[in-house]
């Protein structure tokens, strides 16, 4: 793999500072460097600063990219995505616009058991082909690394069947997945009377097995009352610790459930949409050092306007990240771009602030901000050149994928 060079840069966004995920007031500095150029070489950066010192760079002569004035950045890294699934739910999407809720359709059978029941169908290879679409369109919109989900299948075979997909589209796109096991996504339909008999299918028989495959890196659970309690989440998540795997949380939802007191109580790695926490919740994240994975996607999608208390959240010094929550029913967007729209005009972060939580933030939200999340000397090149002079302009476009070219380890992906 040869070098380049990406020059004529209006603003490096290099995300360069402390080795850990950022808190308070760090969450603004963007280690910007103006006129900045970036070196790459066998898929790594060389060297990220002012365009007269990176081009003074001894070594074997790069090939020069003109970025036209634009802004470079780190590939984005969305933290939270449930992208191998079978089927789609527009007719739920009209629902809503009519005025049911997501708990009303998911009631009558709806929700996240139609996707179970459309991808429990469908064959291994069926679903990598669906799946490969929504890479394309992830990198497209400059998401170079993201986290997913299995939990459209909650069989033991239908879940080993989804996380082999997602291991596949691993080795064989260019996009970087971290898996995560989510057999504790919903009761399937066969065991609606039997709640306690579905919960020990997925500590005696799914976790271990999917441990002892090495199929997943983390465990995640969907803490509510009306899915799984608090008492059921921490036997999952228990399990899932003892068998070494990482934990994250959906918590606080769609109520005030407990989830970031138990996810503080475990040690997660994440606590993910927290729409409902509260000061009590929020203290007990900064105090166990947990991430929070932010999710207004979902929140914009669902047409509810309760969103997760960022500002206190950062003020209080909790880790905070952003991802999509791509997924069939609850947020189908693949572009953190407008995630990033979301989080400045609902949650009022800032730009920067919504910049650090989707690069570096959720880097280290998934045990990889070693690696990505930042352009500094030694990281992967996972780099995108956005369509515009000024990185505010990122979210303030709205609607708009300013992504023009993305690199992933050093090679032009779209």
């Amino acid at each position: 793999m040869g070098g380049f060079i990406i020059t004529n840069v209006s603003q490096l966004v290099t995300l360069a500072g402390p080795v850990r995920p950022r808190v308070g007031h760090e969450l603004r500095e963007l280690g910007i460097i103006e006129g900045g150029a970036v070196l790459v070489r066998d898929g790594f950066v060389v060297a990220a600063g002012p365009s007269r010192e990176v081009e003074s760079n001894p070594g074997p002569r790069a090939e020069r990219i003109d970025a036209g004035g634009s802004v470079v950045m780190p590939g984005f890294v969305d933290a939270h995505t449930h992208p191998v699934f079978a089927g789609t739910r527009e007719d739920e999407y009209e629902m809503r616009a009519a005025g049911m809720t997501y708990q009303e359709i998911a009631q009558r059978g709806g929700g996240i058991r139609s996707t179970v029941r459309k991808t429990r169908a469908a064959s291994e290879q069926e679903l990598f082909k669906l799946a490969l679409p929504r890479v394309r369109q992830l990198l497209e919109h400059g998401t170079t690394t993201i986290e997913a989900k299995s939990g459209y299948g909650l069989t033991l075979e239908d879940e080993l069947k989804i996380l082999r997909v997602i291991g596949r589209l691993n080795a064989e796109t260019p996009l970087d997945l971290v898996p995560t096991f989510l057999g504790a996504h919903e009761i399937p339909d066969e065991y609606r009377d039997a709640r306690a008999d579905y919960v020990k299918l997925v500590i005696e028989e799914m976790l271990p097995k999917v441990a002892a495959e090495e199929l997943a890196r983390y465990a995640d659970v969907f803490c509510e009352s009306h899915v799984f309690s608090v008492d059921d989440s921490r036997r999952v998540l228990t399990r899932a610790k003892e068998l070494g795997l990482g934990l994250r949380i959906h918590a606080d939802q769609l109520s005030l459930s407990g989830g970031a007191i138990l996810a503080s109580e475990l040690g997660a790695a994440t606590a993910d949409h927290l729409e409902w926490t509260d000061d009590a919740g929020i203290e007990a994240l900064v105090r166990a050092g947990v991430m929070a994975v932010l999710l207004p996607g979902a929140v914009f999608n669902l047409g509810l306007t309760r969103y997760a208390p960022a500002r206190a959240m950062i003020e209080a010094g909790v880790a905070v990240a952003l991802a999509t929550d791509f997924n069939p029913g609850s947020s189908p967007t693949p572009s953190m771009q407008m995630i990033l729209s979301l989080a400045c005009t609902q949650m009022r972060m800032t730009p920067a602030e919504a910049i650090t939580a989707s690069t570096i933030n959720a880097a280290y939200s998934l045990g990889v901000g070693s690696r990505v999340g930042s352009l500094e000397p030694g990281k992967q090149a996972d780099i995108v050149v956005f369509d515009c002079p000024d990185y505010r302009q990122i979210p303030y476009f709205c609607g708009v994928n300013h992504a023009r070219m993305v690199f992933k380890s050093g090679r032009l992906v779209t």
